[in-house]
């Protein structure tokens, strides 16, 4: 369905982004991107910021059958969160997703441990902290690295993606100072229908973009 399409790549999708986030004013900015699709977002943001460039982890749980379909989310060591109101529909519990929960959080702590290669975790303490993501389907996986960075105690922590859904932006100022999406959609389905290219992010890419 091209006319869906708003963003050529995730470049394109970073580069409209970092007009609207460049308008502010941020005190020691730090820019997050969370694994793995939002580092190619948070790369473009970091350069025209002038900022520090790091990466965030949290992985979706899916829902038994149907892995893309996020009923909860985990870091490496925060705790899991789930969304009560999907559970309750599809009939699950916190304790039957046990099992995925756990295979998740060993996922996110390998690419956790691959991407800082052995430095430690960026303080966060007192910054402003801007978590970038390619796209906001339901939040449940940014409410998690939300709270995982709120956790370091920054000075603001804003959430920011080129698209986003927007009952799933509107909830999620809940968590942060302040979410931006270049684009709210109404018919929102998916994060990929809005790209032209959506392909797959590799660890790879995630490290060669660091390491830039």
């Amino acid at each position: 369905m091209p006319a869906l399409r708003v963003f050529a790549d995730r470049e394109d999708g970073g580069r409209r982004l970092a007009a609207e986030l460049g308008r502010r004013t941020w005190a020691d900015p730090l820019v997050l991107g969370l694994a793995r699709g939002g580092v190619p977002v948070a790369a473009v943001v970091a350069r025209r910021l002038g900022a520090e460039l790091d990466v965030a982890v949290a992985r979706k749980i899916g829902a038994p059958g149907r892995r893309e379909f996020g009923v909860g989310a985990v870091t490496p060591d925060g705790p899991a969160i789930y969304d009560e109101a999907i559970l309750r529909g599809l009939k699950l519990t916190a304790e039957r997703m046990a099992r995925a929960e756990r295979h998740e959080r060993a996922e996110a702590r390998r690419r956790f441990e691959r991407y800082r290669d052995g430095r430690p975790p960026v303080d966060v303490a007192g910054r402003d902290v801007i978590l970038v993501d390619d796209g906001l389907a339901t939040g449940v996986t940014a409410t998690a690295a939300l709270r995982d960075v709120r956790a370091g105690n920054p000075r603001t922590v804003v959430f920011a993606a080129p698209v986003g859904a927007p009952g799933a932006a509107a909830a999620l100022r809940h968590e942060a100072d302040d979410v931006v999406c270049v684009a709210e959609p109404p018919g929102f389905r998916a994060v990929g229908q809005w790209y032209a290219d959506f392909r797959q992010t590799s660890d790879d890419d995630v490290l060669d973009l660091l390491a830039r």
